[in-house]
């Protein structure tokens, strides 16, 4: 478990901070899910569509905590390349993804990349750093989902 130590105070940008370890984490998974053809981005956007599918495009921005006009965008390559298809819904204005056979089985693939590279970064730096890493975000990625669910407006 991830304890604060109050003596600390925060140095510098967070944003900036979490942009650069963002950048080098993004790095590191593409070298390997590239040998699958994908970039990383595109791999979470399949698994999603994988898992979730068929869904609404706006409940899958939604679920990724994405905008719908980045979705759009980033869905386009992956139906360029036959790994998933948008197709009319239940009635003429909504639209479903689901993957397709063919995207089933990239998932897969890349899948296998995406466990090496895991294992890779948990080598690198540490599995005890990246569980408290990971228990640290969940904790702010919870704070910003009750300051959204409350209308809770913060400062900063």
């Amino acid at each position: 478990m991830y304890h604060m130590n109050s003596a600390l105070k925060p140095q510098g940008c967070t944003n900036l901070k979490l942009r650069q370890l963002t950048r080098l984490a993004t790095r590191h998974y593409d070298q390997y899910v590239a040998s699958a053809g994908l970039k990383n981005t595109q791999y979470a956007l399949l698994s999603h569509v994988v898992g979730l599918g068929p869904i609404e495009p706006g409940e899958l921005a939604r679920r990724m905590q994405m905008d719908a006009s980045t979705l759009t965008r980033n869905l386009q390559p992956l139906s360029a390349l036959g790994l998933i298809e948008v197709r009319a819904g239940k009635d003429a204005r909504s639209r479903l993804v689901e993957a397709t056979s063919a995207g089933r089985a990239k998932r897969s693939e890349t899948q296998l990349a995406w466990k090496a590279a895991q294992v890779a970064l948990n080598e690198r730096l540490g599995e005890d750093r990246v569980a408290a890493l990971h228990e640290l975000l969940d904790a702010c990625i919870g704070c910003f989902d009750e300051s959204v669910e409350t209308g809770a407006a913060s400062s900063g």
